[in-house]
């Protein structure tokens, strides 16, 4: 279909020759509920003077934003961490990645396996096998990005997260039929069969009703908020300073 991205961006996902690639496991699957397949990819975020790299965890099915991460480098730790906070919130049965070496890592792929989610990788090169991550950071520099001049780390990591915010609670899609990712993603609980539910069905029970209703965009953001979504609402996940 000569899908692509439509801004610029550096080579982020140079494979590793020592890591073990996985094979793409989307290819003719149909995707009908939450938590069955989760994907991540990285992307950076200019500012006036050089650039931060953000990492996101996305729900296919819902478009939903399980976590995501901010680091001045691109070793696997953000990566890791990302991956770290998404698995508190459920578990899914598939994770997409490309073959950059982050998602190849043995820490990365070691939560993973532990966990006990299939791996599966996009093809060197196709873009579209994870296209819905590609459609965020469209939708995310698009909608947020180009319309700031971040002058700082810090004040770019407060205004994304805000963002992620209004994306998964207030943003209405088009492809869900006008709902937002949170309902599509929190609403899908209830169509599973008892057998197909995860430990994130379990966990959206610890929710109040107000709290519901924060998730659904439909509160004004002062409700109790349970421990286990703590990264849900931060405006900005921990920034990593490593040094290269």
């Amino acid at each position: 279909m000569g899908l692509e991205a439509v801004y610029p961006k550096p080579n982020l996902s140079k494979p590793s020759k020592e890591n073990k690639v996985y094979p793409y496991l989307l290819r003719k699957l149909t995707i009908n509920r939450p938590d069955q397949v989760w994907a991540a990819d990285i992307t950076y975020i200019r500012l006036t003077q050089g650039f931060i790299y953000l990492i996101a965890v996305i729900d296919w099915f819902s478009r939903y934003v399980l976590s995501f991460d901010f680091s001045t480098t691109l070793d696997s730790d953000f990566c890791v961490n990302a991956l770290t906070e998404a698995l508190k919130v459920a578990t899914p049965q598939i994770f997409n990645t490309d073959q950059g070496v982050q998602f190849t890592s043995t820490a990365f792929i070691s939560m993973l396996k532990y966990a006990g989610v299939q791996i599966s990788m996009d093809g060197r090169g196709r873009v579209i096998d994870n296209i819905f991550v590609e459609r965020l950071w469209r939708t995310v520099k698009y909608e947020r990005v180009y319309l700031h001049d971040y002058q700082s780390v810090s004040e770019a990591v407060k205004d994304l997260g805000s963002y992620f915010m209004y994306y998964n609670t207030e943003r209405p899609h088009q492809s869900l039929g006008y709902k937002t990712p949170a309902e599509v993603y929190f609403n899908g609980f209830f169509a599973r069969k008892p057998d197909q539910r995860s430990q994130s069905e379990a966990t959206f029970q610890e929710l109040s009703a107000s709290s519901r209703l924060l998730f659904f965009g439909e509160a004004g953001g002062q409700a109790p908020r349970p421990p286990r979504f703590n990264n849900i609402f931060k405006t900005g996940s921990k920034l990593h300073l490593n040094k290269p």
